[in-house]
C-alpha cells in the first residue's frame, strides 16, 4: 500500500507541475532591426493624431491592429543606440554600464560578473526556448558552428547570418577569410545578390576589382536602383533599392518560414531549411520565442510588392541647419556627424531614403502580421493563453536629421521607440491603453519573466535593472528619466534624457574598449573631474527645441544645469556599480561603486538651475 500511495504521490506531482506549466502563455518576443519610432502608424495617431509620419505616409496596419489589443507605451528608450550592446542590455536586464557591453566587442558569458540570460532563466522555468532571426549579441562562448546546446542561449534556433551564409535569402555580405604568409587574414569581402531563378551574382568591396566585375556592378546597381550613403567609412552602406526577390524569398521570409515551420510541424522533429534536425514545439510546454527580424536593417531593400505602394508617395526632408548646428557641437558629436551625414545627397536622392525605409517597415509589418496568426493559431489548438511583446527597433534610425542617416548618436530619433504589450487574458494586460511614461529596454526581461510567472523578487534575479512593463503601467514603478551609452564609431558617450531635457557627454578620454588602450576602470573619474570642454556636453531644452537643433549646455544662460546632468549622469554611469572588462582575458574586469545608490530613477533639478522657457 505504501508502495502504491508513493507511486499515486509521484503521479499527481508530475501532474501537477505539468499543469501549472500548460497554464503558463506562451510568449512571442517580436523584434526588429534599426526601426524608428514614426514607422508605426499606430504611434503616429496616439502622439500627433494621424497615421502618417512627420515626414509623410506610413503603413503598418498589422501593428495598428495588435495596438488595439493591449498597451502601448509611447516612450521606450533603448540603453544603447548600437546593435550589439542594445540587444545585449535586452538579454541580459542590465544598462551597458552593468553587463561591461558598450559597443561591439565579443563578450565572455563565463566571468564572475555574468548574470542568468532571458532565454535561460525562462528555459529553467519550464519554457521550450527559440530564437528566429538575429541574435545580435556578441557571446564568445557560443559556439554556432557546430550549434552545441549552451548555457545562456536558446534551445532552438536558427540565425539571419547562418541563412544568409546558405544563400537561402536576397542578399549576403560575404567576408572570405584564408591564409596569408601562413596568417588567417580576410581576403575578400562580397556584396551577394540571389535570384528566384536561382542566380547569384557578387562583387568585390575591396579596392581593386576586375572590369567584368565592374560593368557587373554597375548593372546591378540599376536594376536594383541601389542608393548608397556615399559618406565614409559608410561610401558603400545601401541605403535604398529594391531586392531582387519576391517577399517570401527575403532574408526575413525565409526567418518567417523558419519560424512557422517550428510551430507547425507540432511536436515532431523536422528539417530546417538549412538541413538541421530540429524539434517543433510540442504543445504540451509553454514555448518563448524571440521573433527577430532583420528589416529595416541595411540593406535597405524591399520587395517589389511593398516598393511599389510608396513610389509615388512625396516626403518632408528633414530640416538640418548645418552651419548652425554644427558650430554649437562637442568635438565627438561633429565627427560623428562626418563619418555618418547624408546632406550631401541631392533631393530626389533624400526622397529615395526615406520611402525605401518606410516602404521596408511596411514589408515587415506585413511578415510581423503573417507570426502573429500563426502564432494565435497555434495557441488556440493547444488551448493555452499567450503573452506578445512587440519592440519596435533594437535602437531608432536618422533619416536626414541632425544631417546623418544612421543611429549610434544619443539624439531623440536613433534612442527613441515604441512597444506593444498583449495578452489573450485582458484581465492581466488590458485592451486599447497608452502609457506614456518613459519605459527603457531593461524593462523587457522583467516582462517577459512576470508574464511566465517567475517571481522578480527572487534572489537570483536582484541583478535586474529595469521593471515590468504592467508594474509601470500600474504606476507602482516609475521613473523620471532613461539613461544609455555607447562606445563605437566617435568613442564613448553616455546619455540621459528626461521629458524636459536631453544631455549627453562623454564618458572615458580615449577611443576604444577596456584593455586597449586603457585599463579597466582606470581614471574612471574622468568624465566627473576632466577640464568641462574635454567632457564635450551636449544639452537641449525639449521645451522649445523638440528637434535637437540647438545645443545649449555652454550658454551662460543653461552652463550650471549642463554641469548638473553631468554630475547625475557622470555619478550613475560611472560609479554606480560600473564594470570594465577587457573581454580578451577571462576575469580581467573591475567594478566601480564609489557612487552606488545614484541611480534613483528621480530627477530632482534645482529650480534656480531651470532657465525660464522662451
Amino acid at each position: 500500500m505504501k508502495y502504491i500511495f508513493l507511486l499515486v504521490s509521484i503521479f499527481s506531482l508530475a501532474l501537477s507541475a505539468q499543469n501549472h506549466e500548460h497554464e503558463k502563455p506562451n510568449v512571442l518576443w517580436i523584434l526588429t532591426d534599426d526601426q524608428r519610432v514614426d514607422s508605426n502608424g499606430f504611434y503616429n495617431e496616439i502622439v500627433t493624431g494621424t497615421k502618417n509620419s512627420p515626414l509623410g505616409f506610413v503603413s503598418s496596419p498589422n501593428l495598428d491592429s495588435l495596438a488595439q489589443e493591449g498597451i502601448v507605451f509611447t516612450n521606450m528608450y533603448c540603453n544603447s543606440p548600437a546593435c550589439a550592446p542594445s540587444r545585449s542590455s535586452m538579454i541580459s536586464g542590465k544598462y551597458p554600464h552593468h553587463n561591461g557591453v558598450y559597443g561591439f566587442e565579443y563578450f565572455n558569458a563565463d566571468t564572475d560578473f555574468s548574470t542568468k540570460t532571458l532565454p535561460q532563466v525562462m528555459e529553467e522555468n519550464g519554457y521550450e526556448t527559440s530564437l528566429f532571426g538575429k541574435a545580435g549579441y556578441r557571446n564568445k562562448s557560443i559556439d554556432l558552428k557546430n550549434r552545441k546546446k549552451l548555457t545562456g542561449f536558446y534551445q532552438q534556433f536558427v540565425l539571419d547570418t547562418e541563412l544568409s551564409r546558405a544563400g537561402i535569402t536576397d542578399w549576403n555580405n560575404n567576408i572570405v577569410f584564408g591564409k596569408v604568409n601562413g596568417k588567417y587574414a580576410k581576403l575578400d569581402s562580397r556584396v551577394e545578390f540571389f535570384y528566384p531563378n536561382g542566380d547569384k551574382k557578387s562583387w568585390s568591396r575591396e579596392k581593386n576589382i576586375s572590369q567584368e566585375e565592374k560593368v557587373l556592378k554597375t548593372t546591378i546597381e540599376k536594376e536594383l536602383d541601389i542608393l548608397y550613403a556615399y559618406t565614409k567609412p559608410s561610401k558603400d552602406l545601401i541605403i535604398g533599392g529594391v531586392s531582387p526577390m519576391p517577399t517570401n524569398k527575403t532574408l526575413d521570409g525565409n526567418i518567417l518560414k523558419e519560424y512557422s515551420n517550428y510551430l507547425n510541424h507540432h511536436g515532431k522533429e523536422y528539417e530546417s531549411l538549412l538541413g538541421y534536425k530540429m524539434k517543433s514545439a510540442s504543445g504540451t510546454k509553454p514555448i518563448f520565442t524571440s521573433l527577430s527580424f532583420h528589416f529595416p536593417h541595411t540593406p535597405v531593400m524591399p520587395s517589389k510588392e511593398f516598393r511599389d505602394q510608396f513610389k509615388d508617395k512625396v516626403y518632408a526632408i528633414p530640416v538640418f541647419n548645418k552651419e548652425e548646428e554644427l558650430s554649437k557641437l562637442p568635438k565627438q558629436l561633429v565627427e560623428l556627424y562626418q563619418k555618418l551625414k547624408i546632406d550631401g545627397l541631392t533631393f530626389k536622392e533624400k526622397q529615395q531614403a526615406i520611402r525605401d525605409y518606410y516602404a521596408f517597415c511596411a514589408f515587415g509589418d506585413y511578415l510581423i502580421g503573417e507570426a502573429i496568426k500563426t502564432f494565435k493559431a497555434y495557441c488556440k489548438k493547444n488551448n493555452q493563453e499567450y503573452v506578445i511583446l512587440y519592440t519596435s527597433g533594437d535602437h531608432g534610425w536618422q533619416l536626414g536629421e541632425q544631417g546623418i542617416e544612421s543611429k549610434f548618436s544619443p539624439w531623440q530619433l536613433a534612442t527613441h521607440t515604441t512597444g506593444i504589450l498583449v495578452a489573450s487574458d485582458k484581465n492581466k494586460i488590458p485592451a486599447q491603453k497608452v502609457y506614456t511614461g518613459f519605459a527603457e529596454y531593461v524593462d523587457i526581461m522583467p516582462t517577459i519573466l512576470a508574464a511566465a510567472q517567475i517571481d522578480l523578487t527572487a534572489k537570483d534575479l536582484d541583478f535586474l535593472d529595469g521593471f515590468n512593463l504592467t508594474a509601470l503601467y500600474a504606476n507602482t514603478k516609475k521613473r523620471d528619466y532613461i539613461i544609455g551609452e555607447i562606445n563605437s564609431v566617435a568613442g564613448p558617450r553616455a546619455y540621459l534624457r528626461s521629458t524636459e531635457f536631453s544631455f549627453s557627454m562623454r564618458t572615458r578620454p580615449l577611443n576604444g574598449g577596456p584593455g586597449g588602450k586603457y585599463l579597466p576602470n582606470k581614471n574612471i573619474r574622468w568624465g566627473l573631474d576632466a577640464p568641462r570642454k574635454e567632457v564635450q556636453m551636449a544639452l537641449y531644452d525639449l521645451r522649445n527645441d523638440p528637434l535637437e537643433q540647438n545645443n545649449v549646455a555652454n550658454d551662460k544662460a543653461y552652463s550650471s544645469l549642463a554641469d548638473w546632468h553631468r554630475n547625475k549622469l557622470g555619478n550613475i554611469v560611472l560609479g554606480d556599480g560600473r564594470i570594465e572588462s577587457n573581454w580578451n582575458n577571462t576575469n580581467d574586469y573591475k567594478e566601480s561603486n564609489f557612487a552606488l545608490g545614484t541611480d534613483d530613477k528621480r530627477l530632482a533639478i534645482p529650480e534656480k538651475l531651470i532657465p525660464k522657457t522662451k
